[in-house]
């Protein structure tokens, strides 16, 4: 058995001894799989005795963040053109911090990563690691190893090592999380890069991820979000079709789990049992994203999205037949290469009949190494008009939807972070039953009454506007939940999960770690 010298993951003295732990702080680009991949880092660092640089999370300069740190780590993504401006920025700002702290490691992982590779260190020299989408798990290794060897560690995976659940997880938040119950995706769409960069698609057995859901909850959290690139296609692999209707069921006797979201699903394979499953499941919320990308069928197919306008509607009608309330949002694209004035007035038409109450809005960005890529672009002029048009359009649509609802009850989450002008208004933010933004006035509680990130709120909505709610009256009910109390643990001295840093007994709403062996840090 090898020797076990002094922990990695502390800083060494100039006369060689071993002080204080080492600091991280984690910069994420990009999706939801990001963040929670970010979780996974944030675990193995700390699982490797590592702490946060920022324990109130990262603030938005990078370099301000990497001057309170040994280590800063960028999880990046591709998706779009500006990924590599993002990532390329970023690292330029911390070139000044290294000269300054020869010591700071940098390392980019995530999607940019897999793709560029060793072009990342060629063009930022002062990189210490990169890695990929893969091999997440490898981080504490790669950073000691560049450590030690003092050059870059490169390193790679065509395909996954190690099953991102199974990592140490360092949750964001104590009252919501995210469970990923697949990695990877099988579908060819000719704009997107994410196969190439995740992999085909790899499903959790419906055990682990109603285990790891359990242990969420266990941890002090009432809401989960599944997570996959194609969640409706869950099961394929291990060959049960209708799993992830089976998944969401399963989810309903969970005690103590209020809300079950999952994202993201394709139109393609989203079928009548997983609605079904929604409608009956008293804890499933009535929300769902629903990417439609382009209402055109001559786009859908240069697209290589298997479905068209007329099916994408039906889904819909046959959603809000069953879950009245569900509030939907999509994704779309203007400007694929081909798209004419008639394809996009189909996309127009879409959306006005889809009532959509959000929708995340991209201009056409093409990717290296996806079909689509060579194509011949657009006038950006004519994207650029398009894309306002659109925007105007949605724009309209949220604002009706959500005027619709004021003078309605709502029942919110309260949220840590989910609203920037919280301290002027003094009002806080959360998140409605159908995942819609609001704004809450809080009246003339007392102070000792007010509810926390985790407690659950019933008002009445007094405004509307595009993007949010506001309910400005007093709050009908407080309801003070574990997830307020998991909160106010961390906030009073617990870490990130509620567990108290002194190791007390009140450990009951622990982090969640699933099936990675760590040493102990320090004399026993």
């Amino acid at each position: 058995m090898p020797a076990v010298g002094p922990d990695p993951a502390t800083t060494a003295a100039h006369d060689g001894r071993w002080t204080r732990p080492r600091t991280y702080v984690i910069r994420t680009l990009g999706c939801q799989m990001n963040v929670h991949d970010s979780e996974r880092m944030a675990g193995l660092l700390e699982a490797a005795g590592m702490v946060p640089a920022l324990p109130g999370g990262a603030g938005t300069d990078v370099a301000a963040d990497a001057a309170s740190a040994d280590v800063v780590v960028i999880n990046t993504c591709a998706v779009r053109e500006n990924a590599a401006t993002r990532l390329y920025g970023n690292l330029g700002r911390l070139a000044a911090v290294k000269r300054e702290n020869p010591g700071l490691q940098i390392a980019v992982g995530g999607c940019m990563a897999q793709q560029d590779r060793d072009g990342i260190v060629a063009r930022a020299p002062w990189v210490d690691v990169v890695f990929g989408t893969h091999n997440i798990d490898a981080l504490p290794v790669l950073l000691e190893r560049a450590r030690h060897n003092a050059s870059a560690q490169v390193e790679i995976h065509e395909s996954l090592q190690v099953f991102p659940s199974t990592l140490p997880t360092k949750r964001e938040s104590v009252y919501a999380g995210w469970v990923s119950i697949s990695v990877g995706c099988n579908n060819t769409c000719t704009f997107c890069i994410v196969p190439h960069l995740r992999g085909k698609e790899r499903d959790r057995r419906p055990g682990d991820v109603l285990a790891e859901v359990q242990a969420v909850v266990d941890a002090g959290a009432i809401e989960v979000t599944l997570l996959g690139q194609n969640v409706n296609s869950y099961g394929v692999s291990f060959g049960e079709r209708d799993a992830f209707a089976k998944l969401l069921r399963a989810c309903g006797p969970i005690e103590g789990l209020e809300r079950v979201r999952f994202t993201s699903p394709h139109p393609a394979a989203f079928t009548d049992d997983v609605i079904a499953a929604m409608a009956e499941t008293p804890n499933v919320m009535p929300s769902l994203h629903m990417p439609l990308q382009s209402g055109s069928d001559r786009v859908l197919r240069a697209m290589r999205r298997s479905y068209r306008s007329a099916k994408f509607l039906g889904i819909l009608d046959r959603v809000r037949a069953a879950i009245p309330d569900a509030a939907i949002t999509t994704d779309l694209i203007v400007g694929f290469p081909g798209e004419t004035e008639e394809d996009f007035q189909a996309t127009l038409d879409v959306v006005e009949a889809s009532r959509f109450s959000a929708a995340f809005t991209f201009q056409y960005s093409p990717r290296p190494g996806t079909p689509a890529a060579d194509l011949p672009p657009l006038d950006p002029a004519v994207v650029s008009e398009r894309y306002g048009r659109l925007i105007e359009l949605q724009e309209r649509v949220s604002a009706e939807e959500n005027h619709a609802l004021v003078g309605s009850e709502v029942e919110v989450l309260v949220a840590e972070h989910d609203g920037r002008k919280d301290v002027r208004s003094g009002r806080v933010s959360g998140r409605a039953r159908d995942n819609r933004l609001v704004h809450l006035g809080l009246g003339d509680l007392a102070e000792a009454d007010r509810p926390r990130p985790g407690d659950v709120v019933t008002t009445v909505v007094t405004h509307a506007a595009p993007h949010h709610l506001v309910a400005d009256g007093a709050p009908l009910r407080v309801r003070r939940t574990r997830s307020g109390d998991a909160w106010q643990l961390r906030r009073d001295g617990g870490d990130a999960c509620g567990t108290p840093s002194d190791g007390s007994a009140a450990a009951a709403v622990g982090p969640v770690s699933l099936g990675l062996p760590t040493l102990r840090v320090g004399p026993r």
